[in-house]
């Protein structure tokens, strides 16, 4: 047994992967950490969680494999809202997609949460129309905000 395997105490052998349910709190955790300013903004945004985008999300976005895709933003973003809201109109929306974000895990050294709260934040930042700089802002007063 490895050093830092005792020192951290993780009993992998036990663990399992992140159900949906699993993914819901750690977005509710994730969004909770953003900053107060930004998720006032967010009024109205439902977060969704899924394993993959519907085979529509796919063919749409030109993905050749439902793991290209992590994330979704789907709604009208603000840049582009107008002050009449229209009648009928489904809220802005959020989906995380649990297994292409499982896999893209697996493949880098990020944690888990900073992988849904990385995602987070891009879809969101779709909606407000932001930069990757804005974006990238956001996220490091999220890290802030938990430490």
């Amino acid at each position: 047994m490895s050093q830092e395997y005792s020192r951290t105490n993780t009993d992998w052998a036990s663990l399992s992967a992140p159900s949906l349910e699993d993914f819901e709190r750690l977005a509710e955790v994730a969004f909770a950490r953003l900053p107060e300013q930004f998720r006032a903004l967010c009024k109205g945004v439902v977060i969704h969680v899924a394993d993959f985008a519907d085979e529509d999300v796919l063919r749409e976005m030109d993905a050749e494999s439902p793991f290209e895709l992590l994330g979704l933003f789907s709604g009208v973003g603000l840049a582009q809202d107008s002050a009449v809201t229209e009648s009928g109109r489904l809220p802005n929306q959020v989906y995380l997609y649990r297994r292409p974000i499982l896999d893209y895990w697996a493949e880098h050294e990020e944690t888990i949460g900073a992988l849904i709260t990385h995602v987070l934040v891009h879809e969101i930042g779709h909606h407000f129309g932001m930069s990757d700089e804005d974006m990238e802002r956001i996220e490091s007063l999220a890290d802030l905000e938990t430490h």
